[in-house]
């Protein structure tokens, strides 16, 4: 027995085994307790291999700029180019009503994203793909949390679109952890460490009007599609992810 760790989670229990990584609180990283699996909860990545994600223009996951370590997923560093070295990564599958949760680290002035609804055929443009998108930023060192209006680029806002409000942040170097919330009415939140700091509906009026004042007004059906990819942006800086979990409505 001195090779397993015993957790009771909500009433459930959840096995580590020896070696398992496990998060500040004593909790396995990248395992579904007995209570998320009842509650519909599947990995979204397996904190292993690359199964279920493939480049947003590859018909497979990038030979470069990807590392996978100690249960840790990191898009590498590589000059501050966007899309320059491996890519944005995509899942396989295409998702319409969903929450989902990962734990995000940043290294300083690091720049990110994770992106919902993106086009399943991204249009023939340069740089990352397009959808909607929870802001993974280094609000004190990189400069796109100066542009935007209102704050609208910072970490966990909806990018260029809605700032975070609320919002209380682990420096770089300590993991913090995300999660969104997609209806299938349209209704949509984000959340950062506990705190709801983003909520829209994007089938309404007012995300409309939005959209149209910002970069992407020029796209047709942006945030509007039914199901769409989720993303993880490759901006040219090291930014890390683990503990990926999704379940669908």
């Amino acid at each position: 027995m001195r090779y397993l760790v015993f957790l009771l989670i909500t009433g459930f229990c959840t096995v580590a085994a020896a070696g398992q990584l496990l998060d500040k609180n004593g909790v396995p990283v990248n395992t579904l307790s007995n209570a998320e699996q009842l509650a519909g909860w599947q990995l979204l990545w397996d904190g292993t291999t690359t199964n279920g994600w493939h480049g947003a223009r590859l018909e497979s996951f990038p030979k470069v700029g990807w590392e996978i370590n100690d249960g840790v997923l990191t898009v590498l560093e590589s000059g501050g180019a966007e899309a320059a070295h491996g890519g944005d990564i995509v899942t396989d599958k295409l998702y319409g009503a969903f929450e989902l949760t990962l734990e995000f680290k940043i290294t300083p002035g690091a720049n990110s994203g994770v992106k919902y609804f993106v086009f399943p055929k991204t249009p023939n443009t340069k740089g990352s793909a397009i959808g909607l998108e929870y802001q993974v930023l280094d609000d004190e060192k990189h400069p796109d949390a100066k542009k935007g209006v209102g704050g609208n680029r910072t970490v966990s806002s909806l990018y260029d679109l809605i700032p975070a409000e609320g919002k209380s942040v682990n420096p770089p170097g300590e993991w913090n952890q995300a999660r969104i919330v997609a209806k299938a009415n349209g209704d949509v939140e984000h959340w950062l460490n506990g705190a709801r700091v983003v909520s829209y509906n994007r089938f309404s009026q007012a995300f409309r009007a939005l959209v149209q004042k910002s970069k992407y007004n020029h796209y047709d059906n942006f945030g509007q599609i039914p199901k769409g990819h989720i993303l993880l942006q490759d901006h040219g800086n090291r930014v890390s992810y683990r503990n990926i979990k999704i379940r669908e409505y």
